[in-house]
């Protein structure tokens, strides 16, 4: 899957796309995410309430990646490999 993302709003569009498509409930997430089923849906519905290692820890659990790169060109210098992915267990919600 590759989604051009301009607006928060379009985060959480995304992610309860991906989740359902992975035929995952927000209480599995939730649990996977170690949230409650009701700041899932907060997450998904003000996507802008959620830190950047959030995001990722929620991308991680469905599966995803984030990529930036320059508009309508090549991933941005520097941003190949990283420290890895993070997990749920990382993150303070």
């Amino acid at each position: 899957m590759n989604q051009l993302l301009s607006v928060p709003s379009q985060v959480g569009l995304v992610l309860r796309a991906v989740r359902k498509s992975a035929k995952m409930s927000q209480k599995q997430l939730a649990a996977k995410l170690g949230l409650s089923q009701n700041r899932v849906s907060e997450l998904e519905t003000d996507p802008g309430s959620m830190r950047v290692d959030q995001l990722l820890a929620v991308i991680s659990v469905l599966g995803l990646e984030l990529q930036v790169q320059t508009r309508g060109g090549s991933p941005v210098a520097g941003s190949e490999g990283g420290r890895g992915e993070p997990t749920a267990g990382e993150v303070e919600w």
